[in-house]
């Protein structure tokens, strides 16, 4: 099926070919891909035909083409316009996310095999929110009436667990997706991990980009496109008075960004190429789960933060009112803050009459708090007062975002400031999306 083919799709040539138009498969990418006319190439004056004139692949053109006229000179954009459907993924260690863009306003010819192809997966995507039993389609998070590589349409978020990635390999197949599929633009680990498989089982190239300006380009994508997209939480600390407040960021630079995926990297950003990776951890979204799993039997992260948010991680760690009787005044420590995690468990009677949402509870804020102290830490030492975290560890996770949000406000005295953002783990997606108008 991606063997070189050539031919015409004008209904309106002769049989003579006298000014043909000519659609060249294996080329497609380097010639041109406009869904909106579907392949339609115009003719130009007579002369030789050569694919060389046409693609950078420098590769022998196929001797069926000599004697063809040589078609009109395509724009560098046009060139580098990727075949319909357009992805960008991301890879993580526990998570896929998928963006997937569906253009307005295009047009097929009705008898056309791919065509139809084309029209199912959009079907299948675009009509459903759950595909299997792991995956899931962020219907909340849709973006309309957005522009890619100079389209206008709907941006559509999905994400399943990286374990299953064998099943969506094998959806990819039954939808006819490797019939028009050729690359994909992926970032995050699992770009590397998977190349094979996916070259092996479906014929497809994972252009790989790198996964920190992915997460840059398509944070300032999406803030761009979503005048709600970046959010603050006022007076974090009650949780009856706690809500989100819409933030302006349309002035960002610089700003941290702390993303929080099954480990954690801390990045300094000055401007849309200006930035530096200052710090990280391996305790995240990825510890926590696990942690949680060992400790309380649950299976998801769904089910690790539904517990937590039923426990209370007070019967588990050391407050400092444990130690002190109260606040430790001199240093300005109130009595609630945590003094050692988990140092309840050393008595056995507290590890008898613990509960699995306490102990949930207790591993998350556990881990936001070495994730908070970290994020405070580079702020500092950047002199910079704004802090973006993102990531899916704060998906269904307000707990979390809540703790971030007091623990930078309290230990700076109100000088640096916790946001988030509405796509938390969708950045790296867009970014490789976005790079797919890089392709030739």
């Amino acid at each position: 099926d991606k063997s070189v083919k050539l031919c015409s799709r004008s209904k309106s040539l002769s049989i003579a070919f006298p000014r043909p138009q000519i659609w060249c498969r294996s080329y497609r990418r380097c010639i041109i891909s406009s869904y909106e006319s579907f392949y339609q190439i115009r003719a130009c004056s007579m002369g030789p035909y050569s694919l060389k004139d046409c693609c950078s692949h420098k590769m022998d053109p196929s001797p069926s083409c000599n004697g063809f006229p040589e078609p009109d000179r395509v724009s560098d954009s046009q060139k580098r316009t990727p075949s319909m459907p357009w992805f960008g993924m991301d890879i993580g260690g526990t998570l896929t996310k998928l963006v997937y863009f569906e253009p307005h306003n295009y047009t097929f010819e009705a008898d056309d095999v791919e065509a139809e192809v084309l029209m199912n997966i959009r079907k299948y995507l675009t009509k459903n929110s759950a595909y299997g039993a792991t995956g899931h389609r962020d219907i909340h998070l849709q973006m309309d009436n957005v522009m890619v590589n100079g389209r206008k349409g709907t941006l559509h978020f999905i994400r399943f667990p990286t374990s299953e990635m064998h099943n969506f390999i094998e959806l990819a197949k039954s939808k006819g997706m490797a019939k028009l599929v050729t690359s994909v633009c992926a970032t995050g680990g699992g770009a590397f991990k998977f190349e094979d498989t996916f070259r092996q089982e479906v014929n497809v190239k994972l252009e790989k980009r790198d996964e920190l300006d992915s997460l840059i380009q398509g944070m300032l994508f999406a803030d761009t496109n979503n005048s709600h997209e970046c959010y603050y939480w006022s007076d974090p600390k009650e949780e009856d008075s706690c809500h989100k407040m819409t933030y302006d960021f349309s002035q960002p630079y610089p700003f941290l960004v702390v993303n929080i995926g099954s480990g954690v990297s801390v990045l300094a950003v000055y401007g849309p190429n200006d930035y530096k990776r200052v710090s990280g951890t391996s305790l995240g979204g990825g510890t926590f789960l696990g942690l949680c799993c060992l400790l309380t039997g649950c299976n998801s992260f769904e089910e690790a933060i539904e517990l937590a948010t039923l426990g209370d991680n007070k019967s588990v760690d050391k407050l400092i009112k444990d130690i002190y009787g109260g606040d430790y005044e001199r240093f300005g420590l109130p009595g609630d803050l945590v003094a050692s995690s988990f140092g309840q468990m050393a008595l056995k009677e507290r590890r008898d009459a613990v509960s699995r949402e306490d102990l949930a509870r207790a591993t998350l804020v556990t881990i936001t708090n070495n994730i908070g102290s970290i994020a405070r830490m580079c702020a500092l030492n950047e002199k910079i007062n704004r802090v973006v975290f993102v990531g899916n560890f704060l998906r269904v996770n307000p707990i979390s975002m809540r703790l971030l949000a007091y623990a930078m406000d309290f230990w700076s005295n109100g000088t640096l400031k916790a946001l988030f953002l509405e796509h938390e783990g969708y950045f790296g997606a867009i970014g490789s999306l976005l790079a797919s108008d890089d392709r030739v």
